[in-house]
């Protein structure tokens, strides 16, 4: 992947703020980063890019404004077309009843997340604002994860009348019963739980985010790739002998039957009212303890 095929990026922006790391930069702050398809496939142009570059060791992942990101794009306003664009073996696109929105979803969102997780490369998060639902998808699927002060953590689509982000780590990133609470109350969590949880490794001064990232790129980047790449595929695949790629499928499955009983009794793939309650949570303060 070359230097070329990141200079046209709309959504993202492309740096190399020092020798052996890259950084990558989400860039719709007058969205909040909502991720539209524009936005999920110039990232993955962008870690393409950082991924095959021998010269990079660290890839960090940042976003520009107030908030990292907050969830998906519903409007659909220019957006791409996931025929014209798609990484993946999944199709359907345009198909008729479910199988149209079970072939973008395992293209576009589980598709993708599980891309990024497997980057034999370490990566970093410097996440602030707020992170809600599917902007889960832009943090999990990465190393580590520094988040800000302010940062705050949600995934409220249970109102919807599904399970979750397209991408359900919740039980490995949260714990079962936290990760009970929070999809069963919608509530959003403090940068502190999160950390306390495990989910974040460290949590810093808002206008210490971006240089605390690159210092742990830095301590990073001094270490062999190779001794890297075998560290990273260890833990990894621990993960995996611990059922996350088992676990990761089934809620898949069960997200398209939430998806297919919604089609049947509201006429489309999620519960109207959820809007109502996910407006309302929003004025809820943030979990911290």
């Amino acid at each position: 992947m070359s230097e070329q095929s990141t200079q046209n990026l709309e959504t993202i922006r492309y740096e190399q703020p020092e020798p052996r790391i890259a950084r990558i930069v989400l860039n719709r702050p007058e969205r909040a980063n909502a991720q539209n398809m524009q936005m999920l496939y110039e990232l993955n142009t962008a870690l393409d890019r950082a991924a095959q570059d021998d010269e990079v060791r660290v890839i960090v992942i940042a976003a520009e404004g107030k908030h990292f990101s907050s969830g998906h794009d519903l409007s659909g306003a220019n957006d791409w077309k996931l025929d014209e664009v798609g990484v993946g073996t999944w199709g359907g696109f345009r198909a008729p009843g479910i199988e149209s929105n079970w072939g973008r979803e395992e293209e576009a969102y589980f598709g993708l997340c599980w891309r990024w997780r497997n980057i034999p490369k370490p990566t970093v998060v410097a996440v602030q604002g707020k992170v809600i639902a599917g902007g889960l998808m832009l943090v999990w699927p990465f190393d580590i994860v520094v988040a800000s002060e302010d940062a705050t953590f949600q995934d409220p689509v249970v109102a919807f009348g599904v399970n979750g982000v397209e991408y359900f780590g919740h039980p490995w990133e949260f714990g079962v019963r936290k990760a009970k609470e929070l999809l069963f109350t919608g509530r959003a969590i403090t940068a502190k739980v999160a950390q306390e949880l495990g989910m974040v490794n460290r949590v810093v001064a808002k206008d210490r985010l971006a240089d605390e990232a690159l210092e742990i790129a830095r301590e990073i980047a001094v270490q062999p790739l190779m001794g890297l790449k075998l560290a990273k595929e260890s833990v990894n695949q621990m993960q995996n002998a611990q059922g996350l790629y088992t676990s990761l499928r089934a809620a898949m499955g069960l997200q398209q039957m939430g998806h297919a009983n919604n089609h049947m009794v509201h006429g489309m793939g999620v519960d109207p009212a959820g809007m109502q309650l996910v407006r309302d949570l929003a004025q809820k303060p943030p979990i911290d303890s």
